[in-house]
């Protein structure tokens, strides 16, 4: 029989004020938490020991646990070279490394780096182990010093330009970095459509091996005047089959949390990235769902 699905939310969608958002989740019946931006005003990889504390302290206090700390950790333009890469990340991981501890999360996120020069190159692993030899390594190393620290890492596909836009890459990128055990991939869908990859059971078959996480969020295209316009929306109102690949994910046991995040796209009269929004999403899938909790 497969297990409940644990639902939560990016932290900062339930507020800005760090602890009413912890309140605000409870009362959506959010019992994991997913840490990114808006703790005491800092990002969760800028995060002072002291606050951490603090945090966590207030976490205790409502009976939550932690899921993930979603970092913006390699989310940055590899053309500018290994050292100036290195150098831009190097405080964060070493915050994380530090503050981990405190939290005891399940997972480390990393995000998929971009390149300013995506449009030239088709493949990206391919086109890195030519031009950026170091990158997959630079990886390797993040993921080895985060296992060893106590985390599972989850990679995450960005938008805009990133390394992870069409499945064989993010297939081939996982093959050669060869961390098994030690990572899984975030599929977040809509990022992946907003890169290029329309969502289907096919792309979920291809990806389904390498995930660990799905992150969800709405989005639809509507024509106007002959031009297409992405506009966020709810997950029920998405342009992909949002519960067909749910289910499928629940049933092959691929992500036992699923995390909401804000949707892209141009605001519209129905969705406009309220609370109200949010917790329409989490009542759509509890109500559609059976295995979400």
């Amino acid at each position: 029989m497969t297990e409940k699905v644990r639902l939560t939310v990016l932290n900062s969608m339930a507020g800005t004020e760090f602890e009413q958002a912890l309140d605000q989740q409870i009362a959506w019946g959010i019992r994991t938490l997913d840490l990114k931006n808006h703790i005491y005003d800092k990002s969760i990889d800028e995060l002072l020991p002291d606050d951490a504390q603090k945090a966590a302290r207030a976490i205790a206090e409502r009976n939550l646990d932690v899921t993930t700390l979603s970092t913006g950790i390699f989310y940055g333009d590899i053309e500018q070279g290994e050292a100036a890469f290195r150098e831009q990340f190097q405080a964060s991981l070493d915050c994380i490394v530090s503050i981990g501890s405190i939290f005891k999360p399940l997972n480390v996120r990393l995000l998929s780096a971009k390149s300013s020069k995506r449009n030239t190159f088709s493949n990206s692993v391919a086109y890195i182990q030519e031009h950026h030899p170091w990158l997959l390594p630079l990886y390797r190393e993040a993921i080895h010093r985060l296992h060893d620290a106590g985390f599972f890492v989850v990679i995450e596909n960005e938008v805009h330009s990133t390394i992870f836009t069409r499945p064989q890459e993010i297939v081939d990128f996982f093959d050669v970095v060869d961390c098994s055990g030690k990572v899984g991939f975030t599929w977040d869908i809509s990022n992946l459509w907003e890169e290029g990859t329309f969502p289907t059971l096919q792309v979920y078959q291809q990806l389904k091996p390498l995930i660990s996480l799905i992150h969800l969020k709405g989005s639809k295209d509507v024509v106007q005047d002959g031009i297409t316009k992405r506009f966020a929306s709810s997950l029920e109102d998405a342009s992909w089959n949002v519960l067909e690949l749910v289910q499928a994910a629940i049933n092959d046991e691929v992500s036992p949390v699923i995390c909401l995040n804000p949707a892209h796209g141009a605001r519209s009269a129905s969705y406009n990235h309220s609370l109200d929004n949010y917790y329409q999403d989490i009542l759509y899938l509890r109500k559609n769902v059976k295995e979400i909790e």
